[in-house]
This record gives structure tokens, C-alpha cells and sequence, in this order.
């Protein structure tokens, strides 16, 4: 395969999330070509910057493709048949896709941002700057090629994590999804109510503002979200409505003991939630031997996710010899004899060595 010319993105889909990938590379002297469906949307990216010429070049480093969930897998097929490089989407449902595009040069993902903001307009360079940002390798995923992308969306200071493509619409139904279909009737029980007490949307202020947030979102693309991801959706609706019927229970039946535990309990739980550090002293380097074969990058990765094991940093070495090489990750210090009985678990010989 030629060597495609370093430092040259393609953005398939100029709206918010692509726009804000293309500022955040040209800001790091990325040369970015864009493509949409909409020519107006198009011009607008060119006018403002977010890209620096029209069409799919191609002789870049990567693409990403940034369209609508039901449309991600036949634009990354033209992207990969089109280009010599690595392509990635943003998709928020990864199963399906992931299934669809089967290629070496291919890695799903899904950035954990947003904007209340819509389109090419609320772009903006920092948008994944503290946010998650979702890899789903699989066993047919080249290593360089993953480690590649990861690299990519980590310098926009996205806190990169990889998961098998199943777990994670299993896990982003029920943090992502189900909360924007949540938020969203508590904001239709509010506008009934208003038309009752007209004094009520001035009342809500605090609380239910930051719980209801997410409702301002673009409702456009949530149809295909729902139907893509429709049975862990469900799932995670079915659970919250048990949550809720219990609760419910307990309120009418003024079992306050039992409200206070699940009150206490959630608290707990939001309390802790993780949180960024900053200190190497907070940091351990592992190093992996690893056999020299695709699918050993996704194996060790998603373990990590799996056991809740944020990787800061990752390396791969190779031995000259080329049949073996060596994996070199930055983690949480605290979390590091977890992830490393995790590795000894699946026959893998990882050494640790605190940052002091």
C-alpha cells in the first residue's frame, strides 16, 4: 500500500462534530479537505476554516467520516475505495457499522461530545478537549492502524478508551442514549404542565435545568440513533422504568429507609465518578510482550476498558527480529496490579514500574 502523505485529513460530513475535528487538526497544521451532501454546508466549512479545500483527496493520512449513523457504513466504504489511508467515523451506534466495513485499514469510533450548538457554525477546535473518545478494534484491526487513530484523536485531548462494538452500545444506551430520551419527556411533562401553571418553566431553574440539558440537542439525528441502537435501547428504557415503578413504591408507601439507601447509593456512586489527573507520580508504565499479529492491540485495550483501566499514553515497540513486540502503556498507578493480573489472566507477562 502506498505511504500515504502524512499530515492530510479528509472530513466526510461538515457539521458540528466534523467541524470541530477539522479545526482541531488544522490547528495542529493538519491540511483538511472536506466533503458533504449539502454544497451549502460545504462553502460554509471553507468560509469559516474549518476545512481547506473541497472534495475527498486522495492521499491522506486518515479520513473521518461524520455523516448520520445509518449512512456512516456506505460513506466509509467510498472513503476506504477512494484513499490510500486510515478512515474512522464518529457514529454513536458501532455494531452495525463496525460489521459493515470490514477492513484492516477501518477503526470505529465515538466521540463523547457535543454541543448545544448545531451544525458547521458551532464548530469549535476544543470540543473534545477532557471528553471520551470511544475506539472499537476488533480482532481483524491492524495494530498500526489503530495505534495510529488513537494517536490522532488523543492530541485533541480526548481521553481515548476501546471497546468491543456490542459492549459499547450496550454501555452508551445507558449513558447516553436512554438519558437524551429521559430528558427529553421530562421537558414535554413540563411544557404540558405550563400550559396549566405558567410560572412553572420560570420555577425550573438548578437541578432539573442541568438534568434536562441534553433535550436542546439536534432531535435530526436521534430517529436513526433509535432504530440503530433499538434493542439495548430498550433494554436500558425497561430498566430505568423498574427503577422509576420502584421508586415510585417507595414514595407511596413513605418507606423512607429504603429511599434513603437507593438516595445514598446514587450519590455515592455520581461522587465517584472518574476523575483526570495530572501528577506522574499518579502514573505507572507497563510494558507487554506481545506477538507480532493483528488483533493483540484490541485484545489489550479493551481488557483495560473492561476493567475500568484508563490508558493515558500507548506505544508500540517493535523487536528487529519482527516476530514479537512490545506494548508500552501509561495507566492509573492505583489501578496498575488490577490491569496487570488482568494481562497474567489471559496469558500475557506484563512488568510495571511506578512514574515517581
Amino acid at each position: 500500500m502506498p505511504r500515504p502523505l502524512e499530515h492530510r485529513a479528509n472530513i466526510v460530513g461538515v457539521g458540528l462534530i466534523g467541524g470541530s475535528i477539522g479545526l482541531a487538526l488544522r490547528a495542529q497544521g493538519w491540511h483538511v479537505s472536506g466533503v458533504d451532501d449539502d454544497g451549502d454546508r460545504t462553502r460554509r466549512a471553507l468560509e469559516l476554516g474549518v476545512i481547506d479545500g473541497v472534495g475527498l483527496d486522495p492521499d491522506v493520512e486518515v479520513t473521518f467520516v461524520a455523516t448520520p449513523v445509518r449512512t456512516v457504513a456506505e460513506a466509509a466504504g467510498k472513503a476506504l475505495a477512494g484513499t490510500t489511508g486510515l478512515v474512522t467515523d464518529v457514529g454513536s451506534v458501532k455494531a452495525r457499522i463496525v460489521e459493515a466495513v470490514c477492513d484492516r485499514r477501518f477503526v470505529g469510533g465515538h466521540p463523547m461530545a457535543g454541543s448545544e450548538q448545531e451544525g458547521v457554525d458551532g464548530a469549535t477546535a476544543d470540543l473534545f478537549e477532557g471528553a471520551v473518545w470511544v475506539l472499537t478494534p476488533t480482532s481483524e484491526t491492524d495494530d498500526a492502524a489503530y495505534a495510529r487513530i488513537r494517536a490522532v484523536v488523543s492530541s485533541f485531548g480526548a481521553d481515548v478508551i476501546a471497546l468491543p462494538p456490542d459492549r459499547h452500545d450496550e454501555l452508551v444506551a445507558v449513558v447516553s442514549h436512554v438519558p437524551h430520551l429521559t430528558a427529553a419527556s421530562l421537558m414535554r411533562i413540563a411544557d404540558e404542565r405550563a400550559d396549566e401553571h405558567a410560572a412553572l418553566l420560570r420555577l425550573a431553574a438548578g437541578g432539573f435545568r442541568d438534568m434536562t440539558r441534553i433535550a436542546s440537542g439536534h432531535p435530526g439525528i436521534w430517529p436513526d440513533i433509535c432504530e440503530e441502537n433499538r434493542v439495548a435501547i430498550v433494554a436500558g428504557l425497561d430498566r430505568l422504568i423498574d427503577a422509576l415503578a420502584e421508586a415510585r413504591e417507595q414514595v407511596a408507601a413513605s418507606d423512607r429507609a429504603a429511599l434513603l439507601a437507593g438516595l445514598t447509593r446514587a450519590r455515592a456512586a455520581r461522587m465517584n465518578l472518574p476523575a483526570r489527573y495530572t501528577r506522574p507520580s499518579e502514573l505507572a508504565e507497563v510494558r507487554v510482550p506481545v506477538p507480532d499479529r493483528a488483533g493483540v492491540l484490541a485484545d489489550v485495550t479493551t481488557l483495560a476498558s473492561e476493567l475500568a483501566v484508563n490508558i493515558v499514553d500507548l506505544e508500540i515497540a517493535h523487536s528487529s527480529e519482527g516476530q514479537q513486540g512490545v506494548l508500552i502503556l501509561l495507566i492509573e498507578a492505583d489501578l496498575a496490579e488490577r490491569f496487570r493480573g488482568g494481562l497474567l489472566a489471559r496469558g500475557y507477562r506484563p512488568s510495571v514500574q511506578r512514574l515517581d
